[in-house]
């Protein structure tokens, strides 16, 4: 009597570790490259300006140990230090104008009316161009005797003002130049978000006697809280890293009263002054957790909206 034998069972290749985990493994691969570069070119640095602003150093010979001495000169014996600060802030809160400006550009460049095309190109122009050629047009522009503002000034029977020759006034000069191309990015910034409002919700809106001021505040603004956000976030970065326009209209100047501290960084750290890397090491981490501040903030009050919208 013939038994029929069973049939071994045939044994599974072993697939590999990458083949087990493909979909979680996939996007790292891509992001990798992303990750080295922004540890090499910007964590990794972060963290040696740290330890460099406890030495005192000229960028060439040995390093010698200060621990806080940098910081303690920056915040009780520095009068420059000072005026770099507070023209910071000034910068801070005048730049974030560029948003509110930006918004109600967009709104009227949102619009389908004849030469709309003409009108977008006008406005997104100073966006493409250099901030060097922005400081330069406006030093033209803000000239005592040939320049186009005192010309209108004295057209309508005014006295000639020196802006960037004041020290009063030439902060609010470059100021008023940075705005230029700034509100230009907060205008592209909003007419993409403006691109992606629901028009069921404006419908909706309309239908319960939402319009004007209503319909912006309730309706369209909080659809446009991403491009608000990346606006707020890019805007106070310039504002507090404000350093071509000032090195092209006044080098600091009149009398050190256009300083912020990057311009003051790059004086103590690699100009003629001084070649005093660790007290330029300094500045730069106050400037950066400046920063850090403000765009935590956002952060978080995004992430709040986020959850609370859950």
């Amino acid at each position: 009597m013939a038994t029929a034998s069973a049939a071994a069972p045939t044994a599974r290749p072993q697939r590999s570790w990458y083949k087990r985990n493909e979909i979680a493994a996939t996007p790292w691969l891509f992001l990798i490259p992303g990750i080295l570069f922004f540890s090499v070119y910007v964590i990794i640095p972060i963290f040696q300006s740290v330890w460099i602003s406890f030495h005192e150093w000229d960028g060439l010979g040995e390093m010698t140990w200060v621990g806080t001495a940098n910081y303690e000169r920056l915040l009780t014996d520095d009068r420059k230090f000072d005026v770099s600060f507070w023209n910071n802030v000034r910068w801070l809160f005048l730049y974030l104008l560029a948003i509110p400006a930006g918004l109600f550009i967009a709104l009227f460049l949102n619009q389908t009316v004849r030469g709309i095309r003409l009108y977008k190109s006008m406005f997104f122009f100073p966006f493409v161009i250099s901030q060097v050629v922005v400081g330069l047009v406006f030093s033209w522009f803000y000239l005592p005797r040939e320049g186009l503002l005192n010309a209108i000034l004295t057209f309508f029977g005014m006295e000639p003002v020196n802006i960037l020759g004041d020290p009063a006034l030439a902060t609010y000069g470059i100021i008023a130049a940075g705005l230029w191309p700034q509100t230009a990015y907060c205008m592209i910034l909003y007419l993409t978000g403006l691109n992606a409002v629901n028009p069921e919700q404006i419908e909706a809106g309309r239908l319960d006697g939402a319009k004007g001021l209503k319909m912006l505040w309730y309706v369209v603004l909080p659809q446009l809280k991403p491009a608000t956000f990346i606006a707020f976030v890019v805007t106070i970065i310039g504002a507090l890293r404000s350093f071509d326009l000032i090195s092209v209209m006044t080098n600091g100047g009149p009398f050190g009263s256009t300083r912020v501290l990057s311009f003051y960084m790059f004086e103590e750290s690699l100009s003629e002054f001084g070649f005093r890397m660790g007290y330029g090491a300094a500045i730069a981490v106050v400037l950066f957790f400046l920063m850090l501040f403000f765009i935590v903030y956002f952060l978080y009050s995004m992430w709040r909206d986020e959850k609370g919208a859950r």
